[in-house]
């Protein structure tokens, strides 16, 4: 069983929340790009779990491969994702490979052209596992186009996945996260799943195992190596402009004793139809 995990390298979710509180978040002269450089970059938190799923598929006893593939920001920093990829290693993923996109940039249809490519092109895959979304753009758009390219059938909000085949006939079971609750449904392999964060905290490296992937040399792939055409490494998404919106806060502090404080926070609740007025009965 090949196992494929999609992965990006995204900057710290948290870190940009705090730039954008404080006023410090920065658009470029270009429109586009932040100005700052000091906001850390790691692995996309929906993708680490998507890993955590391939590991606890092989914990169960399945016999796999765990490949994790990620397309480099730009052509000029392909190297910039070996530390996304080292920590995927230091949590036992068996293969770790840098895709190189285009010196024009990647959209999300490019993005999925690549890492559909490699999966063609290197080994192929009996299941891909990616994260639900990305935690920059939230679009959630590249397992979809994905299992479209491979022909695949494509399993969304993943809380777990079991092997459900028989020898010969691989399969999984999936427990999906829904809005009336979980489904439980089963896929024949080759498939694609998307892993939403209901599947819990992933493991962390342990010592040895960081010890052991600064040893660990990414493999690259150029997007020539794919057997491509040049209008699948077109973007049909073009960012025009980034900003930063204006956050407002309006907060209203209450005065007064502990009895007028409630009678005032109720009132303005029920003003607000928060919480409805008791009617008095009758009696």
């Amino acid at each position: 069983m090949r196992i494929v995990v999609c992965v990006k390298e995204v900057l710290d979710p948290d870190a940009v929340g705090a730039y954008a509180v404080a006023g410090g978040l920065v658009i470029g002269a270009d429109g586009k790009t932040l100005v700052q450089t000091t906001i850390p970059r790691g692995m996309n938190g929906y993708d680490e779990q998507a890993l955590e799923a391939a590991l606890r598929l092989r914990d169960a006893g399945m016999d796999c491969v765990i490949c994790v593939a990620t397309v480099a920001p730009d052509a000029t920093t392909v190297t910039d994702a070996t530390a996304v990829l080292r920590h995927a290693a230091s949590l036992g993923a068996d293969e770790v490979v840098a895709i190189e996109p285009p010196a024009a940039g990647a959209d999300c249809q490019v993005v999925a052209a690549l890492l559909a490519g490699y999966v063609r092109t290197f080994g192929g895959a009996d299941l891909v596992l990616c994260g639900r979304q990305a935690s920059d753009d939230d679009q959630g758009v590249v397992p979809a186009l994905l299992g479209e390219m491979l022909g695949m059938p494509v399993v969304t909000i993943a809380r777990s996945v079991e092997s459900a085949g028989s020898p010969g006939v691989p399969a999984v079971r999936v427990t999906r996260v829904t809005p009336d609750g979980d489904e439980v449904v089963e896929a024949a392999c080759p498939s694609v799943v998307t892993i939403s964060s209901e599947l819990g905290v992933p493991r962390y490296p342990t010592m040895p195992m960081r010890l052991a992937a600064r040893r660990v040399k990414p493999a690259v792939v150029r997007a020539d190596d794919l057997g491509l055409r040049s209008e699948d490494l077109v973007a049909r998404v073009v960012p025009v402009r980034q900003f930063v919106p204006t956050i407002k806060g309006e907060c209203e502090f209450i005065t007064g004793s502990a009895a007028e404080a409630a009678d005032r926070l109720v009132g303005l609740l029920v003003a607000e139809r928060v919480l409805q007025p008791r009617q008095r009965q009758e009696t």
